[in-house]
């Protein structure tokens, strides 16, 4: 199976699963009303408070999304281009995909996921296959600001968040709102 076949196949899988928005959250006028919302579900699954959009760091997305669709590379900044944020990147085709879509890719990982001392918190044992997701109800996280940039063919989705998640050797169960080094 082609890997444009397989992520057709598991976002169709995704959609199916994924608890649908109310309508006036459906805009693609508003993407950030969108990217955050559906950030704050994740988080209320969990117990968790939701984030607040950060202007910031939305700009600080937006630059580092634009450099990915002008050079075609689909990579995280390096640590000192984000200034300790927390990053999730995520790319499809041009305008095919929902900033709502795009955000649930993310959150499918929950499926992986499994409560423990990051970095093993994925039943998988590739924490990689759940960073996404980890980042989004990791609990100290207070702030999120996303942006797309589009190129000839793709279009690229970067989000960064503060303070960054992920940290190795704390413990992450969010359903017991506990995270501790």
């Amino acid at each position: 199976m082609s890997n444009n076949i397989a992520r057709t196949v598991g976002l169709t899988l995704l959609m199916a699963a994924t608890p649908a928005l109310p309508q006036d959250y459906l805009s693609p006028l508003e993407p950030e009303r969108v990217w955050l919302a559906a950030h704050n579900i994740a988080r209320e699954e969990v117990g968790l408070a939701p984030l607040q959009w950060n202007p910031s760091l939305a700009r600080d997305a937006e630059n580092w999304a634009n450099t990915l669709a002008e050079r075609r590379v689909f990579q995280h900044a390096p640590y000192d281009v984000r200034k300790g944020q927390g990053e999730n990147l995520w790319q499809g085709t041009r305008d095919r995909y929902s900033p709502w879509q795009m955000i649930s890719a993310f959150v499918a990982e929950k499926r992986d996921f499994r409560p423990g001392t990051f970095p093993n918190v994925s039943y998988t044992g590739r924490w990689s296959d759940v960073g996404h997701y980890t980042q989004i109800i990791w609990p100290e996280t207070q702030e999120v600001g996303c942006a797309t940039a589009r190129n000839r063919s793709d279009e690229v989705l970067v989000c960064r968040y503060w303070p960054a998640g992920n940290v190795m050797g704390t413990r992450l169960d969010p359903l017991n709102r506990r995270s501790s080094r």
